[in-house]
């Protein structure tokens, strides 16, 4: 009997690559608004206080495991930007498009157009577990200013594999799930979990 785990977010593409991964470990992976459960506010500057506030929200308010990931992109000549506000970079309402075109803009004057995707997850038995298991992953790059692929979501058509020679978003699922940072970060939650359990 698969044991539910609630996803503290309503990202399709993050569920899909999340029940993938974790199907296998006898887990079912469901979003929190199949349990009503509001988006959690964000209000913190690190990836890993966001993720801990979201999981920790989730699981309070279904009374279910759960488990959350606070990722973004990070541009090393922006000091780390957008990091914890990739979503929201160009403010509100979301838009992928429109946090790209930021993005690129920002870079434009730069010389270093090198970036790192980073994903921090965090698993939580219960609410108020005291032990949450923390999982990190790291995925480097560049942007580019021109987009190209039709796969991912987010920033991959501009984010750039010199070693592949593709974007982000050029890349099949399964290719992707190996060598990004929410696959990275996947594969060190998992053996985490295997020996939690």
């Amino acid at each position: 009997m698969p044991r539910t785990l609630v996803l503290a977010s309503n990202n399709p593409g993050k569920l899909k690559e999340f029940g993938q991964l974790l199907a296998p470990l006898g887990y079912d992976v469901r979003p929190q608004d199949e349990f009503n459960v509001p988006e959690a506010d964000e209000p913190y500057p690190t990836f890993v206080e966001n993720a801990l506030a979201k999981a920790r929200h989730a699981a309070q308010l279904t009374g279910w495991p759960a488990l959350a990931d606070d990722s973004g992109i990070c541009a090393n000549a922006l000091g780390g930007a957008p990091g914890v506000w990739s979503a929201r970079y160009a403010g509100e309402p979301k838009s992928d498009l429109r946090n790209n075109q930021k993005l690129v803009a920002d870079l434009a004057a730069q010389i270093d157009k090198s970036a790192y995707y980073y994903c921090v997850l965090v698993f939580v038995r219960h609410a108020n577990d005291p032990q949450p298991i923390i999982a990190e992953g790291r995925w480097n790059g560049e942007i580019r200013a021109e987009p190209s692929g039709q796969n991912g979501f987010g920033y991959d058509p501009h984010f750039w594999l010199p070693a592949i020679g593709k974007t982000a978003a050029e890349l099949p699922a399964e290719e992707k799930n190996r060598l990004s940072h929410r696959g990275q970060a996947l594969r060190v939650l998992i053996d985490k979990l295997k020996q939690s359990n």
